[in-house]
Parts: structure tokens; sequence; C-alpha cells
């Protein structure tokens, strides 16, 4: 089966209490150990409000980010589109991708966080519209044509870029959450996806559905959209033990959840959790529950399952959170790296494989135990020195050494 990607999602998510510049130091110090960790993507949003989600420039992060990092690729996820004129984000884009060596990956969105359409005065019905109209015209800049376009909200006379994208063809994305709008957007734009809403349990029953929507747009547009392309999101906290995971994660699980998602968003449906059991229960013990908090092996079968669930796709993120302590969560990552991403892609099978080929296959190998021997047996002197040997042992033997007890000689 093809390899699946890995990568992280930074909205982000953070208690107001951490001094903000030690915080966004914090966030590039993370990017920095998932890129030397061997995760395939980064990605970070663009919020205006809410006080938890703090980065209003994703561009100006993965810039900085871009000069701690070597391989990762770099997202904006998402650039919420009705906020910018479209001329200036594609300038940026194309800033960046140069600046990261090639890494960038284009992620739009509508927006978010109705506190932000708020305060730039847009009314929520026209974003998804605007973002239509804004990836079109983004498309044809990066592609260098030379655009005159009139909107009720931007206007371009006669408008090129003066510098293009680095890379051949700039992947973009486009963010869906449980509505079909965002599936449908990046089938008419022949985009990849950053399924979102795949973290609530409503948003993972709908992903075979979603998708569906995204092959119908495209079909109608003439564009094609490919799965290794989809990607999607999963929240996660993983440590040795079950036991060991609930400790760290519930406390914070709990403050996430009734501070900014009940108290803040004031989530239609949400009720605040009791005690930090209740929401390490509530969020990865229920039926269909869609976060994991447990070991590597329980991250392994959750993706799988999420796999089988989906019909497949090409990349899963993980949610970044502080659940966990900044110890904890770091562990938490390099265990995903270390034990869950050689398992779902097979990397450790050849080993296991030769492994079981010498045990299935011990008795032809005795063979050269036996050649050893005859040459010990055919010299007086060596013969002799095996019974000293006989008397010890051997602090690390090697693997073609004879069974000295099977061979030990007669007195």
């Amino acid at each position: 089966m093809p390899r699946l990607k890995f990568g992280a999602f930074l909205a982000p998510h953070h208690p107001i209490g951490e001094h903000p510049m030690l915080q966004f130091r914090s966030d590039i110090a993370f990017a920095k150990q998932l890129d030397e960790l061997g995760f395939d993507e980064f990605w970070c949003g663009e919020h205006h409000s809410t006080g938890w989600e703090t980065i209003a420039s994703p561009e100006m992060f993965l810039a900085a980010a871009g000069e701690h990092t070597h391989r990762i690729r770099l997202g904006t996820g998402v650039i919420s589109l009705p906020y910018h004129h479209p001329f200036n984000v594609a300038q940026r884009i194309v800033q960046l991708d140069h600046m990261t060596g090639g890494r960038v990956i284009f992620g739009s969105g509508p927006g978010a966080l109705p506190s932000d359409a708020y305060v730039l005065g847009i009314d929520p019905m026209v974003q998804r519209d605007r973002q239509d109209e804004a990836i079109g015209v983004i498309k044809r800049l990066f592609a260098g044509e030379r655009v005159t376009h009139e909107s009720e909200w931007f206007t371009l006379r006669d408008a090129r870029l003066q510098l293009f994208p680095l890379q051949e063809d700039l992947p973009f994305a486009v963010a869906s959450q449980v509505s079909p709008s965002g599936m449908t957007l990046a089938g008419k734009h022949g985009a990849g996806v950053l399924s979102i809403g795949s973290m609530s349990t409503a948003g993972l029953m709908a992903l075979p559905t979603q998708w569906s929507f995204a092959e119908e747009a495209a079909q109608k547009a003439g564009r094609t959209v490919d799965r290794k392309n989809w990607r999607v999101v999963m929240s996660w906290h993983i440590a040795e033990t079950r036991e060991q995971a609930r400790a760290e994660a519930g406390e914070g699980l709990m403050r996430w959840h009734n501070e900014y998602n009940v108290g803040t968003l004031m989530r239609p449906g949400a009720v605040a959790y009791k005690t930090p059991d209740d929401a390490v229960d509530q969020t990865a013990f229920t039926d269909g529950a869609a976060s994991v908090i447990g070991t590597p092996d329980d991250l392994v079968k959750s993706i799988r399952s999420l796999m089988e669930l989906s019909g497949g796709f090409g990349t899963v993120i993980g949610f970044a959170h502080d659940w966990a302590n900044r110890e904890n969560t770091k562990k938490s990552w390099d265990l995903v790296a270390r034990y869950v991403i050689p398992e779902i892609n097979g990397y450790l099978e050849g080993y296991r494989t030769s492994r079981q080929y010498v045990i299935d296959h011990r008795e032809s190998f005795e063979r050269a135990g036996a050649a050893i021997m005859s040459k010990i047996m055919g010299n007086e002197r060596a013969a002799a020195a095996l019974k000293e040997t006989m008397a010890g042992r051997t602090a690390m033997p090697a693997g073609h050494a004879p069974d000295l007890q099977k061979a030990k000689p007669a007195e």
C-alpha cells in the first residue's frame, strides 16, 4: 500500500497565561522537533480573536520556522482569503516559497471564527463565495497570467506577479469541516483537502460522503482530485501506557474543552467536563471517539480504522495542543515518530521477516557451527582449550558459534 505521510496542525490552541514571545519561540521549536523526527508536513493557522489562537499571520510564522527546519513542508492552515486582497496573498505565498526553498503548501479557508469576520465587518454569508473567487484569481497569478478583475470587494487592473513560485506546481489545499462546501470547492479547483472536522465524531462519520462531494465537483469542472492529496486531522496524546497518557492529558484536556470550546466559543451542544477522567473518557473512550489518548499501538489501530472508514487518504495530521505539559507533549510526538509511523508504513516488515527466516531455518545454519567444531577437534591444543571454554561463559558469543554443550567432547 502507498505510504502514509504524517504532519502536525498548529492552530494554535494555547491557554492564556504564558508570555507570548516565549510561546511563539516554543512553537518554532516544536516545528524544529518535527523536522528532526522526520514528519512530512507542518501547518499553522490564521486567527485574530479568542485569546487562545495566537498566530495572526501564518506566512510570517512559517518564514521563521523555515529558518529552523530543513526538509519538512510548511502549510498555511489556513489563510482566510476573504480577509485579504488576493494579489497580496499571492505575493506573500510566492515569497515564502522562495524563502523556504520550495517547501510551501498553500492552504486556504473562508475564515473559521465568526468573531474574526465581525471585527473586519465581513458578512459570514459571503465568506465562502469570496474564498472561491480569490482561489481562482490566485491560481491565475501563480501561473504567470496578467489579470484584470473587478469584484465587490477587490480590484485588479492588468496585474501580474513579478516573482513566481519556486515550485513548478505549488501544491494547495482547501480546509473542509462537516459541511460540503470545502470539499466542493476543492473539487472545483482540483485542490487538495485539509479535513479539520474529522476531530469530531460527526466529522469522522461524514468522511466517506465528504470525499464524494469533491469527486462530483471535480467531474463537473473537468478536473480531478486525488486521495493522496487528502489530509485528515486527528487528535492524540501518546505515552508508554494508557494510564500514563490519561494522567498526563486529563487536566489540560478538561481546561481546553471547558475554557475554550464551552466557555469561549460556546460550541452548540458542548457541555463542560466535570473531572479530568470524565474528559478523557468522553474524548477518547466512547464509541466512535475521534481522539486517541493511549499507547502507540492504540494510535496505530485508530489510524488503520480511519483509513478503512474513509476509503483512504494521503496524510494524517496530528492536532497540536497543550493537554499535557511541554515535556510530555514532546515525548508524545517522539513516540509517534519512533513507533507509530514505522508500523503504519511497514518500515519494520523487513526486520521481522529476516528474524523469522533465521528462526525457521535454524537447522541449516547449524552447519556453520559444525564447520568450526571440526576445525577445533582436528587440533589437539584447540580441543584442550575447548574444555577451558566450557568452564567459563562468553559475554557475547558470535551468531555462528557452535553449541558447545551439544558438541561437548567425551572425557
